[in-house]
């Protein structure tokens, strides 16, 4: 299965645990979209908007639904999600470099550190006092561990990610670069208009098989930890202030924003550009879309929604204008109910 060249229908059916319509001889070489493909290219159709390109794809094979699967001419892999199939065959097509096994000459490594078996050290990397670093991890060029961190097994550390100190990470956790995690909340007392340093002495714990995106930040907590479940997965260049609880499983997309000490269910979904306000709950099940400033704690699962919809500049101004009118008209609507009461009453 890990020679592409070899790569069969009937291996990727078994694989798949797909239902296989076609011939199972066929030499797959390339995983692609509907319309990109090319002969001995494997596609998938999984958004019902582009159905309309199977008559014209020019792939030798399509994962589909079974509701899609007469009207391509080709071979077929049915499965009742296509999306989650074509996830799980890009597996096979990766071209991720694997580890090495091999721990670069310039790489800069205390003596007190516990590194495990099989790992992967790239060029100008720095580990720290009493770092523990678990079998199997991969940390990429220029990456900094600080004292006392911990790194589960099998997670890959990209080139250029730091770990300030005593931040623990999971296992098989994938931390893309630029990320930093263990950096001080924003905490601050003010005096007579000049701001005290509250120092961050809690730390980062982050769970298994989490995945955190490029240039994404997560601090360290002020007193207790910042802690990141089980199976979270979070886009590029997000902030996650300090005491936050991500629970299990959550996943948010591109530049949201989660300020200190609010707590995030599991199973929830934040779209891009999400905001949450500090010191907030938000129950398992909770899923917010695109650009929301969530203000108040959630306490019933479902999605959430904030701001208006997409205009032309023109309506837009209109709608702004009407809004900063609500309250007056307000005002006037309760004088115009308690007049019409008074004349009821008479």
């Amino acid at each position: 299965m890990s020679n592409r060249e070899h790569l069969t229908l009937k291996n990727i059916a078994h694989f798949l645990d797909a239902e296989l319509k076609g011939d199972g001889e066929q030499v797959i070489t390339g995983l692609s979209t509907l319309s990109e493909a090319v002969s001995g290219e494997l596609s998938f159709l999984a958004n019902p908007s582009y159905q309309d390109q199977l008559a014209s794809t020019q792939a030798s094979a399509v994962i589909v639904h079974r509701n899609q699967a007469d009207e391509f001419k080709g071979a077929v892999l049915i499965l009742d999600n296509p999306y989650l199939g074509y996830a799980k065959v890009s597996s096979l097509f990766d071209t991720l470099p694997k580890p090495s096994g091999q721990i670069h000459a310039s790489a800069v490594i205390s003596d007190s550190v516990n590194l495990g078996r099989n790992v992967t050290i790239g060029a100008n990397v720095v580990i720290e006092e009493y770092a523990h670093i678990g079998d199997d991890v991969t940390i990429g060029a220029g990456s900094i561990i600080g004292k006392e961190c911990r790194i589960g097994a099998g997670t890959r550390l990209h080139a250029n990610v730091t770990l300030y100190h005593q931040v623990t990470l999971g296992e098989r956790c994938i931390l893309h670069s630029g990320a930093v995690l263990g950096a001080d909340g924003f905490g601050f007392a003010n005096e007579g208009g000049h701001w005290h340093k509250i120092c961050q002495i809690g730390g980062v714990r982050v769970g298994n098989d989490v995945e955190i995106g490029a240039n994404t930040t997560i601090d360290r907590g002020a007193l207790s930890d910042t802690i990141i479940g089980d199976g979270v997965k979070l886009d590029n260049q997000i902030q996650i202030a300090h005491n936050v609880e991500v629970g299990n499983h959550t996943a948010m997309a591109a530049c949201v924003g989660v300020a200190g000490s609010s707590k995030i269910g599991a199973h929830c979904t934040l779209a891009g550009g999400v905001g949450i306000a500090g010191h907030l709950n938000l129950i398992d099940g909770t899923h917010v879309t695109g650009m929301t400033m969530i203000t108040r704690n959630t306490t019933e699962p479902g999605s959430y929604s904030s701001g208006t919809a997409m205009q032309t500049s023109a309506d837009w101004k209109k709608s702004a204008a009407r809004i900063r009118q609500l309250d007056s008209m307000a005002k006037r609507l309760k004088v115009l109910e308690k007049t019409l009461e008074g004349k009821t009453d008479v």
